[in-house]
């Protein structure tokens, strides 16, 4: 029963939230891992009739036992809350054993950006070399952060998502929830596309009906895991922080936006949150930025 039950929340999820591939296979896992818990602890009792006290059994078996961190404990105990929420809005169970678990508490924090002088130094990277993956990596990363794309819709561009004869040249993205946004592009950006779509791209697509933007040196559709590691090599090669990631160059493109004078519902457009609070996390940043500043120039700021 509880297999069928957790088969129909992820259909939930994925019709009626748009919730995508990775989200329902993060949904799956964590309530897998429940399922395979109450079997254990509790063999005969079944994983919708679990109790307040059985769940708090779990919270611990996650902590203590299996020591996961607060952040990985509160994200399992998010996707049981959603799941019973579920359970008791179809009228299988009539009370959430969840509702008064409370899920450790995790500081929110701030992202990691970089300074101008680093991305300076993370960008200039594939100009040193003179290979075609060189000069792909280098469109790659100049797009990534002239825009603040998702690394997940950065590898799922098409070709024709670029409209290199419009003005200005703009470049369209599916994001969370299959919502479009078109982003303009900055003439040196668009300088680098205009090379690798029409002089690099070329030379590694093997399959001319291939559609995808970005490939790899197979001449196929280039995939998150592949771009996290191109950029794990250049950002080592440019002596940066072994713990960058793609998403780090979207959270420098916000703080840099904000600090260069964008507005927040700008920032907030281009990056594609649904709302304005999501955006407001790169303000503190920015604050914090600026209070820095403030202490190294002012004289008086340490007394």
């Amino acid at each position: 029963m509880t297999n069928e039950r957790i088969e129909q929340f992820l259909n939930f999820l994925a019709v009626e939230k748009n919730a995508s591939a990775n989200t329902l296979a993060a949904y799956r896992n964590d309530l897998d891992q429940f399922t395979m818990f109450m079997a254990s602890t509790f063999p005969g009792v079944a994983p919708e009739a679990m109790t307040k006290d059985q769940m708090v059994r779990f919270v611990e078996f996650l902590r203590d036992e299996k020591r996961y961190k607060d952040t990985t404990v509160a994200r399992k105990v998010a996707s049981l809350k959603s799941f019973f929420g579920f359970l008791v809005g179809e009228g299988v169970i009539g009370t959430d054993p969840t509702e008064q678990v409370k899920s450790p508490q995790v500081g929110k924090q701030l992202p990691r950006a970089l300074t101008v002088e680093e991305v300076d130094e993370l960008l200039e990277q594939p100009g040193r070399r003179n290979t075609p993956e060189a000069r792909r990596d280098k469109a790659m990363l100049e797009l990534l952060y002239a825009t603040g794309l998702r690394v997940t819709e950065l590898v799922s561009l098409d070709v024709t998502d670029v409209a290199l004869e419009s003005d200005p040249v703009t470049v369209r993205c599916v994001g969370k929830g299959d919502k479009e946004r078109v982003l303009p592009l900055p003439a040196a950006v668009v300088d680098e596309l205009r090379q690798y779509i029409f002089h690099i791209r070329p030379r590694l697509v093997r399959n001319r009906r291939e559609l995808a933007l970005f490939v790899n040196r197979r001449g196929e559709r280039l995939t998150r895991q592949g771009f996290w590691l191109i950029l794990k090599g250049y950002a080592r090669e440019a002596g940066l922080d072994a713990a960058i990631t793609p998403h780090t160059l979207r959270h420098t493109y916000a703080t840099h936006m904000l600090a260069g004078g964008m507005p927040l519902r700008y920032v907030q457009d281009a990056l594609g949150h649904a709302s304005i609070s999501t955006t407001q996390i790169y303000t503190h940043l920015t604050d914090q930025q600026k209070r820095k500043q403030y202490d190294q120039a002012h004289p008086r700021a340490s007394a």
